[in-house]
């Protein structure tokens, strides 16, 4: 007869394989383009606090899976995927931490399309049309500060607005949309694209 502890141990253990946890898809800006951006948000960021984060344009929102789910699905979903390119359209503000002040991405087809086929891969749903942007600062501000922040972006860099860049990265990140620090986030594989 099997040893109660024993099972109880493996049962354990199965139920911790299961465990999953909030990914997200980013698009990542080439290493220039990002030193660029970097700069910026460290700017903002002095000024207007908030915490630290990777420049990006989010592909697939946070969806909870287990790791190795996780994993299959976005290998899937790159695939099927070339690089693209991205441009900005203008400087704007959001109604919500995770989007307090960002650059606007033109949706174009092949941006829209590239979110499309990976949301179809994770089997991500949303009720809202996709808008790609790409985050300068995350944070509680209150509407007075945003613009503020929003002016201060368009002086420190005042051709950000006519950033265009190749997509060549796409990115699988773990995003605990609980944290707000944003200690726990991390990146867990990257893939490159290839060029169309």
């Amino acid at each position: 007869m099997a040893n109660p502890e024993t099972a109880k141990v493996e049962v354990e253990e199965e139920e911790e394989e299961e465990e999953k946890h909030v990914y997200s898809v980013w698009a990542l800006p080439p290493d220039d383009v990002a030193a660029r951006l970097k700069k910026l948000m460290e700017s903002l960021r002095s000024e207007f606090g908030g915490p630290h984060f990777e420049p990006h344009i989010t592909v697939v929102g946070a969806i909870s899976l287990t790791p190795d789910d996780a994993l299959r699905r976005f290998r899937s979903a790159c695939e099927g995927v070339k690089a693209y390119a991205a441009s900005v359209d203008r400087i704007a503000t959001g109604s919500f931490f995770y989007q307090c002040v960002l650059l606007l991405v033109h949706p174009t087809a092949e941006v829209v399309e590239t979110s499309a086929h990976c949301n179809g891969h994770f089997g991500y749903k949303t009720s809202t049309p996709y808008m790609p942007h790409l985050s300068l600062l995350y944070g509680d501000l209150t509407e007075e500060e945003k613009k503020k922040a929003e002016e201060k972006a368009n002086i420190l860099d005042e051709t950000i607005r006519s950033l265009s860049f190749q997509v060549t990265r796409l990115a699988l990140y773990k995003t605990d949309t609980e944290d707000k620090t944003l200690k726990s986030w991390e990146k867990i594989v990257e893939c490159n694209l290839t060029s169309s």
